[in-house]
């Protein structure tokens, strides 16, 4: 299926471009790869990868899904420092003594120069959705570092993207908490699985629980010592099963085998595009359905005030 881990967003442009213009736009920030003297690049690509035909946006009943495509030549550090070393060795013994700072600096530059040709090339991608409907965006990361990325590159396209994280009125690890903490408290339709994360207050100690009984004593004794909820494994109304993290973001997502099912009876070999905007849209409506309802379980949405920062620092190229 479509994403394993999702950082979520609230879109607070309620006014979204007509797919010709978002086409447009995001072929002018297409994905090219780097040249031999550039570091990084990154760029639009077809989500369909190889399989598709340069479409750099699909949309399904309202759900769009765009990547966006990082390139990076891998130049190790300690191959970079031992070919430094060399070289002020050698102009050490030449000139009889060593050189200073700023000409360390500058062949330190010529190295890189001269090594990147012939780095490793190294290519990711980041998957964002739009939910044009529920006004929604996720950017399928592990991180929101990464998420926060692609959204800048995205506002960098458009000249203008406000967006702020997911966020419930009540802190969402002070709700796993209770939900831990009272069994009673727990939302009809919400499942605690047997994964749960306590952190202790004040500190970065935590105590991970796997493959147990998290209404047991072990899990109940470290409540009762204070500690919190920072992560914890849920099942959605029998759709999806995922980790919800104190910062809202979701990961592990696994969808139950209902909806891989309807995957499978819909799946169409001969047209790998027609596939895997299939798989999209089913992940998509799921999410959504699942994202509207966990909220709920939440306490709703935080009201907060809309943010549009400058564009980031990413563009089409990094040298």
């Amino acid at each position: 299926m479509w994403a394993r881990n999702i950082q979520i967003y609230r879109l607070l442009d309620t006014e979204h471009l007509p797919l010709e213009q978002l086409a447009e736009a995001l072929e002018i920030y297409r994905f090219q790869p780097c040249s031999e003297t550039q570091a990084r690049r990154v760029g639009w690509s077809d989500p369909a990868g190889s399989a598709g035909n340069g479409q750099l946006v699909h949309e399904v009943s309202g759900h769009r899904l765009i990547t966006l495509m990082r390139q990076e030549r891998i130049l190790p550090a300690p191959v970079v420092r031992d070919e430094l070393a060399e070289r002020v060795d050698k102009l050490t013994a030449q000139q009889g003594f060593p050189p200073g700072r700023r000409d360390k600096l500058a062949m330190k530059e010529r190295i890189v120069e001269e090594l990147l040709p012939r780095a490793f090339v190294k290519n990711s991608r980041t998957d964002v959705w739009i939910d044009t409907k529920a006004n929604i965006i996720g950017v399928a990361a592990a991180s929101s570092k990464r998420a926060e990325e692609a959204l800048d590159v995205l506002r960098e396209t458009l000249g203008s993207l406000k967006v702020i994280p997911l966020a419930p009125q009540t802190p969402a690890g002070r709700t796993m908490t209770t939900w831990l903490n009272d069994p009673t408290t727990r939302p009809d339709g919400v499942l605690v699985g047997d994964r749960v994360v306590l952190r202790a207050k004040g500190d970065d100690g935590k105590i991970v629980a796997t493959s147990i009984d998290v209404d047991g004593d072990e899990v109940r004794t470290s409540l009762e010592v204070g500690r919190q909820v920072s992560q914890m494994a849920l099942t959605f109304e029998e759709q999806m099963s995922f980790t919800l993290v104190e910062d809202m973001s979701i990961k592990g997502i696994r969808f139950a085998d209902a909806v891989l099912k309807e995957v499978d009876d819909t799946d169409s070999d001969e047209n790998p595009v027609m596939q895997m905007e299939t798989e999209f849209v089913l992940a998509a409506q799921c999410l959504a359905h699942t994202i509207e309802k966990l909220m709920h379980a939440l306490g709703g949405e935080a009201t907060v005030q809309p943010v549009d920062p400058a564009g980031g620092d990413h563009g089409k190229a990094d040298t």
